[in-house]
């Protein structure tokens, strides 16, 4: 890609350099969440195959590698980097994009970040040693971008993973057999339908832990039920037996 050769590439600041990484991370890390909770399924809670899990995340891992080292694979430029208006370009020649064996080796060295952070931190060219290895810098984006889309880039990258982490935990536990017993038993509590006045719904997200180890499960929730007159928070807390049901130890509200 050759740019404008009149412009005087300036480095780019250790601040803004950090920042993108923090975004990228954090995008990244979102879409190997979502990958995740896709791969194995809303009911993953239910009798779990920890063969099969460990089979899916370690697929599921290796993609996010993958993306995490080419994140800079297209015009030297990552979401975090759009962001904050900054991209990598050879050493030698600021006007060409490195290659993305280059931008991958470079990125691969982000393992050690610890590190890399002392190096950058350090170094006067404001390189890391994925840089020096590499033989790239990370210079300001020469083209005028506007704050609006790039802050709204961001803001709405956290409101979706959120978004999907609500959803989603929210759907796996509604859709786990410990919550149908619960629920089963909140609607025949006649103290909590006279509280309540009736029961039209549940809330969007229980909340608590479902955990089954060998067969043997335990299970503590709070439950948002939605009544006619009144809403109130359940607590219910159930076990099971290798190969059986789960069953109501305690319920409390």
């Amino acid at each position: 890609m050759t740019e404008n050769p009149n412009y005087q590439y300036q480095l780019s600041s250790r601040k803004r350099r950090i920042a993108a990484y923090i975004v990228d991370h954090f995008v990244i890390t979102f879409l190997i969440i979502a990958i995740s909770f896709l791969a194995l399924g809303a009911d993953f809670l239910n009798e779990p195959d920890f063969n099969n899990i460990t089979a899916t995340l370690l697929v599921v891992m290796l993609v996010g590698f993958f993306l995490y080292f080419g994140k800079d694979s297209i015009k030297g430029i990552s979401i975090g980097k759009w962001i904050f208006r900054i991209m990598v370009r050879d050493e030698e020649n600021p006007e060409v994009v490195p290659s993305f064996g280059k931008l991958f080796i470079r990125n691969i060295f982000l393992i050690i970040w610890p590190i890399e952070f002392i190096v950058l931190a350090s170094s006067d060219g404001k390189k890391r040693l994925g840089d020096n290895i590499a033989k790239t810098v990370v210079v300001k984006n020469p083209n005028k971008l506007s704050k609006t889309p790039r802050i709204l880039a961001l803001i709405g990258t956290f409101i979706i993973f959120m978004s999907f982490l609500i959803l989603f935990i929210g759907s796996a536990m509604k859709s786990s057999d410990a919550y149908k017993i619960a629920v089963e038993n909140i609607e025949q509590n006649q103290s909590i339908l006279k509280e309540t006045g009736g029961i039209k719904g549940y809330g969007i997200m229980p909340t608590g832990s479902i955990n089954i180890n060998n067969g043997f499960g335990e299970a503590q929730l709070k439950i948002k039920v939605l009544g006619n007159n009144k809403d109130v928070n359940v607590g219910v807390y159930l076990t099971k037996q290798p190969n059986g049901k789960w069953e109501l130890i305690e319920m409390s509200n």
